[in-house]
């Protein structure tokens, strides 16, 4: 069995990779201009001995070399260092050799995945991409997935997927009414997703009047469709999205989330009830497979089983997961075969890959299941240039059923041929118009690295996840800074679910939210990029903040563990967090764990004594 060692997938916080990394870049660029000097070696050379000889030419490469000696010095100067287990903060680490040398070696070829004709082969690997996307997401039977430039716009797609689809009905009723009679308006906007496809297919020959006549090409048609229902730990995007795409910020319905940051079931359950009463219908719903704030996994088995409940009843409705960070992490469920696996038996699997090196005990039941029932949504957003550990930009998403992608085509003459089959037509069925295929490429390398089962991705990912639960329990150990004499409480928000540890600190004593919420603003600004001496920052974090417009009282339970009251969040109804985003492969290694909290101890103690001693 041929076995992952993490500590040979990347450059390395030292660049103790360097000899490696630099042997495949310049063979990478040796192939290149092979390949060049391959395509008709008969034809003579343009840029001859002479022209290298001219001043002019000479003053220009000197040009191009000044300018990229600012460029590097401008980018050392000032760039957050997020290889560094220093760096505890967003969403962004390490990223894996295969991937920052995938996207180079096929940079030099420039492929647009727009169309077949001007990428051949990395179209071809976007679609292997979107192959094991499907098999990640347990949506291999009929799914489809492709690469994006980010979650956003995924999200967009999620929401373009559900406007469209669930409009379908209405379209049919006008053009082919003899396949809908005798249902109402009511229960042409119930309709399971499956068998509005299944209506749509029979209309294959109408295919396009039929979407000239859904909500993507009359505007009257969007207000019937109803509301989108998101969780309050939603990203901004959908906010984005529904005024894009006309639904309208005031459709959408933002459910509260619990202690766990997790969307509140029964308060999902309730809105929904409130619309059907009202008979408003309800276009989707939207739950979040790891939450930018929090890292929360939203319970998906219990809202699968609520949509399932609803749909005996005959109310159905569109399910979007967005999983942009915490999708890749179903890897780590997945067997060498990409079966998922049993409950009991994943703790025996994690030792036999040595997914972790101790026992942290995880993941919850709740997380277990909502992993795997992931694969019964419509449709998921998933983010390689996240957990995938790929290089900016790189987002996806996939479908459940490929007859999805009809809803949305479109058609360009000059770099599309109708009827074609994918990958030449991929830039029909996406949101985006040019994309890089060195992207494409840069996940391809990275797939055929790491496999997307417990043998490959889920040993990196064991890895930030157990790093994430040291820096937790590290946390919970510690429980106090003891500056001269006065003692700074440090508290996590929760237990994660995932590898983002929120934590905050008050001065023990202090009963005052605004005071508190101001100390962990200057650890903040003293701890980040906005410090103004990045190399004087010996550990780096970000920060979030919750206000109860966003995220109701959940914050109460926090705050009363930190000796504040209740009235305090009413009274500032906001409170400022400490974010680490535990991206970083290495903090699951004892040795390293302790080097770098001690480094984290010593930097918070010594910024807290300036701020408490000024």
């Amino acid at each position: 069995m041929n076995t992952i060692n993490n500590k040979a997938l990347f450059l390395g916080i030292n660049a103790e990779n360097h000899d490696f990394f630099e042997k495949k870049a310049i063979q990478l660029l040796n192939d290149h201009c092979t390949w060049r000097k391959n395509f008709h070696s008969d034809d003579p050379d343009i840029i001859t001995k002479n022209d290298k000889e001219e001043i002019s030419f000479i003053d220009t490469e000197n040009k191009i070399s000044d300018v990229l000696n600012k460029m590097s010095v401008r980018l050392q100067e000032s760039s957050t260092p997020w290889h560094s287990p220093r760096y505890l903060g967003h969403m962004n680490a390490e990223t894996l050799t295969p991937a920052l040398l995938g996207y180079f070696g096929a940079m030099l070829y420039n492929a647009n995945n727009v169309a077949y004709e001007s990428s051949a082969p990395t179209s071809v690997m976007e679609m292997e991409v979107g192959e094991d996307l499907c098999q990640l997401m347990g949506m291999q039977d009929n799914g489809w997935a492709h690469i994006c430039t980010d979650g956003s716009i995924a999200n967009f797609e999620g929401l373009w997927y559900a406007r469209n689809i669930k409009s379908l009905p209405l379209a049919i009723k006008e053009i082919e009414p003899e396949l809908v009679e005798g249902k109402t308006d009511w229960e042409l906007m119930n309709l399971p997703i499956s068998e509005i496809l299944n209506l749509f297919e029979k209309s294959q020959s109408k295919i396009d009047i039929l979407k000239n006549n859904s909500a993507r090409a009359i505007s009257d048609e969007i207000p019937k469709l109803g509301k989108w229902i998101v969780p309050e730990t939603k990203h901004y995007s959908w906010l984005k999205a529904a005024d894009v795409l006309g639904i309208g910020t005031n459709n959408i319905i933002q459910v509260a989330v619990d202690n766990h940051y997790r969307m509140d079931i029964n308060k999902l359950k309730q809105i929904i009830d409130e619309n059907i009463a009202s008979q408003t219908p309800i276009l989707g719903i939207v739950c979040v497979v790891g939450t930018t704030e929090e890292g929360a996994i939203d319970q998906v088995d219990k809202i699968i089983e609520l949509k399932d409940n609803y749909s005996k009843d005959n109310i159905n409705f569109y399910f979007h997961i967005d999983a942009a960070y915490g999708g890749y992490a179903r890897s780590i469920f997945l067997d060498e075969n990409n079966n998922f696996i049993d409950n009991e038996k994943l703790q025996d699997k994690y030792q036999q890959y040595n997914v972790f090196s101790h026992n942290i005990n995880w993941p919850s039941d709740d997380v277990y299941n909502a992993f795997k029932a992931m694969s019964q949504a419509d449709s998921i957003t998933i983010d390689p240039h996240k957990m995938g550990y790929v290089p900016y930009a790189a987002g996806g998403i996939v479908i459940k059923d490929l007859r999805m992608k009809d809803s949305i085509s479109y058609f360009a003459s000059y770099v599309f041929e109708k009827g074609v089959k994918v990958p030449a037509l991929l830039g029909s069925f996406i949101m985006e118009g040019s994309k890089a295929g060195a992207t494409a490429a840069a996940v391809w390398a990275a797939h055929q690295t790491l496999p997307l089962n417990i043998t490959g991705y889920g040993k990196l990912i064991g890895a930030s996840v157990e790093g994430a639960y040291n820096l937790y329990n590290h946390i919970v150990d510690k429980k106090f800074y003891n500056i001269n004499g006065i003692n700074v409480q440090i508290e996590a928000l929760t237990k994660p679910d995932f590898n983002m540890v929120d934590f905050i600190l008050n001065v023990e004593g202090n009963e005052d939210l605004a005071v508190m919420n101001k100390l962990n603003e200057d650890i903040y600004n003293m701890s980040s990029i906005f410090s103004g001496h990045i190399y004087q920052c010996n550990f780096l974090t970000s920060h979030t903040d919750f206000s109860s417009t966003d995220y109701g009282n959940a914050p109460k339970d926090v705050i009363n563990r930190l000796h504040i009251n209740s009235q305090q969040w009413d009274k500032v109804q906001n409170i400022t967090l400490l974010r680490a985003c535990v991206l970083t492969p290495y903090l699951n290694d004892v040795n390293v764990l302790k080097d770098y909290m001690k480094i984290m101890d010593d930097d918070i103690t010594m910024k807290l004594n300036n701020l408490i001693n000024k």
